[in-house]
């Protein structure tokens, strides 16, 4: 078993690979962005981190949150559900699942407590389709579970829900990578890189563009910013934080009273 999740992680990665990197070389935000870039190595640690456990953690917990909401109190508000055409429940589902998420992503932006475990996110200093990745795994398993509560109260089984996470994780690597390309009026639909790529500008904790699938949430509630011209502005925070793989998932969870702990916990790291 191991071995075969080891394996599909590794024929995951090449898959991706193979569609992401002409894209990025033909039509690249940040031109002369090398493909090993720096931190290219934690981004992959946190590819292989998510691949190896944390999604399967994540579809563990998804999967006993549709036990838990398997209630007596849901049934009727399911059969009406379940009345619609398939395509308004998908699209229903979907909305209210960027919903969600866009509440959520802006709370992480908001609560300190939240923002702990969102920054390691942030801390990505370069950006393409393997730094998307970099999520600490309480915060992507939060993000996970906030997309598809929607869902899961409308009584959508594993096989939906399956596809419905593939499409949020396919989405959320392509508005990461190092693409620009025109969308068109799609761009008020369907979230694009350029405007994802300004929400991880280094700002102290970024007001703008937080849903990443439904760029018109941001517009209704006025977290709406498409920057002009080139993509020259820098990336990551504004705040000390350890750069290690291992670091950035104990980071959240040290007291912040003294000076110079990011660097001790990148020390022990190394």
């Amino acid at each position: 078993m191991i071995a075969g999740t080891i394996l599909a992680a590794l024929a995951s990665f090449v898959v991706l690979a193979l569609a992401f990197v002409p894209l990025e070389r033909v039509f690249p935000a940040r031109p002369g962005q090398p493909i090993r870039r720096p931190a290219f190595a934690i981004d992959l640690a946190f590819f292989f981190g998510q691949y190896l456990l944390w999604n399967a953690l994540s579809l563990a917990l998804l999967d006993r949150a549709q036990a838990a909401l398997d209630v007596r109190s849901l049934v009727a508000l399911r059969a009406w559900v379940a009345a619609w055409p398939v395509a308004l429940q998908a699209v229903a589902a979907v909305v209210l699942g960027d919903l969600c998420v866009y509440w959520f992503h802006r709370a992480c932006h908001a609560s300190d407590f939240l923002w702990r475990f969102h920054a390691v996110h942030h801390s990505a200093e370069h950006l393409d389709w393997v730094a998307a990745h970099r999520e600490h795994p309480l915060d992507g398993i939060a993000t996970q579970l906030c997309a598809n509560l929607p869902a899961l109260v409308m009584g959508f089984g594993a096989p939906e829900l399956a596809g419905f996470v593939m499409f949020r994780g396919l989405w959320a690597i392509f508005i990461h990578s190092n693409v620009r390309v025109p969308l068109g009026p799609l761009r008020w639909v369907f979230g694009a890189p350029d405007l994802h790529h300004w929400h991880h500008a280094r700002v102290e904790r970024t007001r703008h563009n937080f849903a990443n699938v439904a760029p018109w949430l941001d517009v209704l509630f006025g977290t709406h910013h498409r920057p002009a011209g080139a993509e020259t502005y820098a990336l990551g925070l504004t705040e000390a934080w350890p750069k290690g793989y291992l670091a950035q998932l104990v980071w959240p969870f040290v007291p912040r009273s003294s000076s110079g702990q990011a660097e001790r916990i990148e020390a022990r790291d190394a």
